[in-house]
This record gives C-alpha cells, structure tokens and sequence, in this order.
C-alpha cells in the first residue's frame, strides 16, 4: 500500500539524495509520498515571506525600513535546496581540461632499451613504462565535461532563500553612483564604513541594477568587497558575504524578480537574458 501527503503549494521535484541533511527550523512539516516498492519522492514546496531591511542614507543615518517579499523554501527543504544550487554552481565552474599522457601518448620508447636476458636487470620492453621518469601516466585525469544541471525554479529558490536568510546582515542605500564624480578608493572604504562594514575584514557584497565606471574603479582594489549586477547574481558569492548592501532600485528588482506576485512574463525575459549572457561570456562580464 502507498501512502501520499501532499500540500497545496506548488512543487517540482528533486534528488532525495541530500535529503538526509538537518532542517533549518521545524515550523512546517515535508510533503512526500512514500511505497514499499518505489523509491521515495520528495516534494519541494514553497513558501512566501516578507523581510523588513533597513535603510541607510549614503552617510549612514537611518531613513527608514525596505521590504523584501520573496518567495522561499520551508524550513525542512532550505537546507538542502541551498546546498544542491552551490554544488552545482561551483561544479559548473570547473573546466574540466586537466589531462595527462598514458604510455601510448608519451614521446619515444618505440626500441626495447637492452636485451631481455643476460643483463642481470629486470627486463624491459620501453622506457617509457609508467614505472620510469619520463614514462607514461597511470589512470591519469583527462578532459571531462564536469557540468550537471539544475531546475531554473530550484535555481532560483535557492537564490532567495540564501537572500532571507541573510537578510539580518543586509542594508539597504540609495544609489551611489552620482556620488563619486571620479574614481576614488579611499572615498569608496569611508562609505563603506559608514554602512557598518569593516572592509579589512568583512566580506561584502554590493547588489545594483547599474554600476557606474567611477564605482567599479573606486572599488575593484577592494578585496573583500564584490558587487554584483541582475546578470552576474550568483548563490555562492551571497552565502560567502559577511554583509549584503542593496540599493533602492536592486530591491525593486529583487521583488519584481523573484517576489511573490513576479509575471511569468518578467521570468521568461530574465531566462532569455541569463542564457544570452552564458552564450557571450565576455559581454556578461
């Protein structure tokens, strides 16, 4: 007999091969379905939750509060939805062109170096036998697409419940980017600062629809800091950062993309923008 609990959320499906990993909280129970002779399937539901941020006025002073309405997986299933997006985010980065000769690809040891008896050696057939300098390699590493793939929905719920769960260590500025008429990057540190971020030791992370050049400037030798664009938002850079600073256009932007009332018109455009950008590289960059 099978038995099956399901809620009325939307899901889609992922490998229960994670699942063993400990819930964030335990507010909510895990839908699935389970029979004594089919695997288990486990079903991803999502939640929404809203998040007041505060915000910060480019000196520093309090102007306020932000809300970031995003959609988010239950308690049960964050864990593990976050830990799948960052193995295949950084497993996608891989690539894969490491390589080695085996004894058939190495150059030379077509000639049998001396006699097989007589010698008192121990016979040889090539000198480039993986015993020897030189030689081949043994079950050495070769080209390998390392890529595996992951949901678009699951990518993205990934990508918010990293940004809930950070949104205690998240601010909110108006945007800089008239602020700096040249580049300058002891201006960019005092700003910093005056956002609560220690640059010498707190790994931030700077989320804009726009980045001026004069921003980019000021701020490239900064290496604890990374500021990020729609097109190059990424899962491990927000789990990496200490602290997250967001602009006023970036949290329309993150509510317009990824909140609870976003258009399916909206995602589709973002999808075909994120796969122009993987095409051209260089031009995402």
């Amino acid at each position: 007999m099978a038995k099956s609990i399901s809620l009325p959320t939307s899901t889609f499906l992922f490998s229960p091969s994670i699942s063993h990993l400990k819930p964030l909280s335990s507010k909510s129970t895990l839908s699935f379905s389970t029979s004594t002779r089919k695997k288990k399937q486990y079903s991803l539901s999502v939640r929404a939750e809203a998040v007041a941020v505060p915000v910060l006025t480019f000196e520093g002073e309090r102007a306020g509060e932000a809300v970031l309405e995003l959609r988010t997986a239950r308690p049960e299933t964050a864990k593990a939805v976050v830990h799948r997006g960052v193995v295949t985010e950084l497993q996608n980065r891989r690539r894969g062109t490491a390589s080695t000769l085996t004894r058939a690809e190495v150059r030379g040891g077509g000639r049998k170096p001396y006699a097989q008896k007589g010698t008192g050696k121990a016979r040889r057939g090539s000198q480039r036998t993986p015993l020897r300098p030189g030689g081949g390699v043994i079950f050495g590493p070769k080209p390998k697409d390392w890529s595996i793939k992951m949901n678009k929905k699951e990518k993205r719920l990934a990508i918010t419940t990293a940004l809930t769960s950070a949104a205690v260590n998240t601010v909110v500025v108006d945007d800089f980017n008239d602020k700096f008429d040249k580049p300058k990057t002891k201006d960019f540190i005092a700003a910093l600062k005056n956002w609560g971020i220690r640059p010498s030791k707190d790994h931030s992370l700077i989320f804009s629809t726009e980045v001026s050049e004069n921003v980019k400037l000021s701020s490239r030798n900064i290496g604890t800091l990374k500021i990020l664009t729609p097109r190059s938002l990424n899962l491990y850079d927000i789990l990496r950062a200490d602290k997250l600073i967001v602009t006023k256009p970036g949290v329309e932007y993150l509510n317009k993309r990824y909140g609870v009332n976003a258009s399916n018109e909206v995602q589709e455009e973002e999808e075909s923008e994120e796969e122009e950008g993987s095409e051209n590289p260089e031009a995402a960059q």
